[in-house]
This record gives C-alpha cells, structure tokens and sequence, in this order.
C-alpha cells in the first residue's frame, strides 16, 4: 500500500453531505444519543422522535428507516475521521516516525471527542444489513489503509523493526480505537496528554529506530 495513494481525498458522499442541514442534523444527533446510551436495537423511531422533539412523521420525511440513520451515522463518522486523519499525515513532514506520532494524535483525539459516535462505530457494525455493512468496511479499510501505508513506508526506510507491519497497524488502530470503551472526562488526563501518551505507544509498538 503506497502511502501517496493513501492521502488521495475521496469524492464525498453526497449523503453525508445532507447531514449538516436542519431538520437531518436534529434527528442523527437524537439518534447518537440513543444509540450510545441503550443501543441501536434498543431505540425505536419513536424514541428517536422523542429525544429529537419532532414527530415520526419528520422521521420519515428525512430517512426511510432506523437502518438509514445509522448508516449515515457511521458513515459521516468515518469521513470525518479519514479527514482528519489524512490531514495529520500531510501535515507531519518526512520522517515516518512523526507522521505516525500525528495520525495516532488525531485518531485518539477523535475519539476521545467523538466518543459517542466512535462508540456506536466501534459496536453497531453488527447492526448493519449488508449494504450498509460493505459500505462501513470500505471505509473502515480505507483507514487502516492509511496506517499501514504509513508504517509500511517506516519499514521501508529502515526506521521501524516491526517484522510485520500489517499487524502492527492493526494492532495500533485498535489501540486507539478502544479508548472510548474507558474514556472518562473527569479522569487525571487530558485529551491532549492521552494523545501525546498513545503517539508514543504507537512509536514504540512499531520498534522505531533512531537513525540519526
């Protein structure tokens, strides 16, 4: 996976797009709330409905179903993910250690931001039917993709040891991405120090080597 190829910005769905518009951004941010809190199998369209102060019948002007709210959740939740993410790599020089320093900073802050929605992400892919479920992994892949490119071009350079780098990267996303199964706001750390911390975690998991 070359990393170049990585950092291409995708064509944004147009679904997602809609997100930001009224009547949409009520009823996808009701739905978070519920899903994060009982699950998406434990929230109706009508709870939706409730949470969000709107009718069912605004429900249904907006999405054909529960299974399209969730979809556009996680969705719109791995493009802005991907964004930032990618951004933090263009942004980080040449050196493979600190492009891998500053995806891991963005892929922990996200979550730790995002913690409802990356919750749900990380859970509800269960929840899926099929289509949704292979437009999910697309995405989901993608990402990896980007890490792996990323430690990859490390590998190549001789500035990480990692004898496998497909699973290093498997391993430092899930690294990251569990965090939100424990994150608590009024815990001793700030966002920003658990990034710093996981940044060096991923360093060192991919056994960098100081050539300098």
């Amino acid at each position: 996976m070359q990393l170049e190829s990585c950092l291409i910005q995708t064509q944004e769905d147009p679904q997602v797009a809609k997100q930001a518009r009224g009547g949409r951004s009520v009823i996808l941010n009701a739905a978070t709330t519920l899903f994060y809190r009982v699950g998406y199998h434990g929230a109706s369209i009508r709870d939706i409905a409730r949470e969000a102060d709107i009718t069912v019948a605004s429900i249904y002007y907006h999405f054909a179903s529960k299974q399209e709210i969730l979809q556009e959740i996680m969705v719109a939740l791995l493009s802005e993910v991907m964004q930032e993410t990618r951004a933090a790599v263009l942004g980080a020089g040449e050196k493979p250690e600190d492009q891998l320093s500053a995806i891991m900073r963005a892929w922990v802050a996200f979550h730790i931001r995002e913690q409802a929605k990356a919750t749900i992400g990380a859970t509800e892919i269960r929840s899926l039917d099929d289509e949704g479920r292979t437009k999910v992994v697309a995405l989901r892949d993608e990402q990896e993709n980007l890490f792996r490119a990323v430690i990859q071009h490390g590998a190549d350079q001789g500035r990480f040891a990692t004898p496998d780098p497909v699973e290093a990267a498997r391993a430092v996303v899930s690294l990251g991405r569990n965090i939100v199964s424990w994150y608590r706001p009024d815990g001793p750390k700030s966002p920003q120090q658990f990034a710093d911390d996981y940044a060096r975690f991923a360093v060192a998991l991919v056994e960098f080597v100081d050539l300098n």
